[in-house]
C-alpha cells in the first residue's frame, strides 16, 4: 500500500463547470486529459480521493441517487483508461447550512485523513477555486490551481488571497507531468 495520496476538485478540475451546477450524469463531461491525467498519477504510485461540495443536493436541483450515477459515470471513465479513483468525499449542504464539510471548512479534509489513514500534511490537493485550496491547506496540504473550471476566475480576481505557495498549472494533465515527470508505463496496457 502506497503512501503517496492526492486529493482532487471534482468540478472545474475532473470534469467541466457550470455556474448553473452540473445537475445530470450528461452534464457530467470529463475535461480533456483529466482521466489520462488520473491514470498517471495512478501509475506512479498515487491514490486519487476527490473532495467536492455537491450544493445542489441542498438546492434541490439534483437527489443522491445522480450525484451516484454521475459518480458511476466517473469511475468507469477512469477505469476505461487505466485510472482508479480511491474515493470521493462529498459534501452535500448549502451555504446556509453552516456545516464542517463544505470547504473551505476542512471536514472532507478530515474525513479523508481519517478514513484514508494518512496524515494530509505535504499532500497536494487540486483544485479550481480558493475554498477548494483553503480547505486543503488547513490540514497541511500543498494548493495546486488549476486554470480549468473557475481556475482563470481565480488568478485574476484572488490572486492575493491564494495560500503561500500555491503553484499554478493549465489542467489536472499539466499538474500529473509536474508531479510525475516520467511516466514509463505510458504506453504499456
Amino acid at each position: 500500500m502506497t503512501n503517496k495520496l492526492i486529493i482532487l476538485d471534482r468540478d472545474g478540475v475532473i470534469n467541466h463547470d457550470s455556474d448553473a451546477y452540473i445537475k445530470t450524469v450528461d452534464e457530467w463531461i470529463p475535461i480533456p486529459g483529466s482521466m489520462e491525467a488520473i491514470a498517471r498519477l495512478n501509475r506512479a504510485g498515487y491514490r486519487v480521493v476527490v473532495a467536492t461540495n455537491q450544493s445542489g443536493i441542498a438546492r434541490g436541483l439534483f437527489d443522491l441517487e445522480t450525484l451516484s450515477t454521475m459518480h458511476k459515470k466517473l469511475h468507469d471513465l477512469a477505469n476505461a483508461v487505466g485510472a482508479h479513483i480511491d474515493g470521493i468525499f462529498f459534501c452535500p449542504h448549502g451555504p446556509e447550512d453552516k456545516c464542517n464539510c463544505r470547504k473551505p471548512k476542512p471536514g472532507l479534509f478530515q474525513e479523508i485523513q481519517s478514513r484514508i489513514g494518512i496524515d494530509l500534511n505535504g499532500v497536494p490537493t487540486v483544485g479550481d477555486s480558493l475554498r477548494d485550496l483553503q480547505a486543503g491547506v488547513s490540514m497541511g496540504c500543498i494548493p495546486y490551481l488549476v486554470k480549468t473550471g473557475k481556475g482563470i476566475k481565480t488568478v485574476e480576481t484572488k490572486a492575493e488571497e491564494l495560500p503561500k505557495g500555491t503553484r499554478v498549472f493549465e489542467d489536472l494533465m499539466a499538474v500529473a507531468r509536474h508531479l510525475v515527470p516520467e511516466d514509463p508505463f505510458a504506453s504499456r496496457k
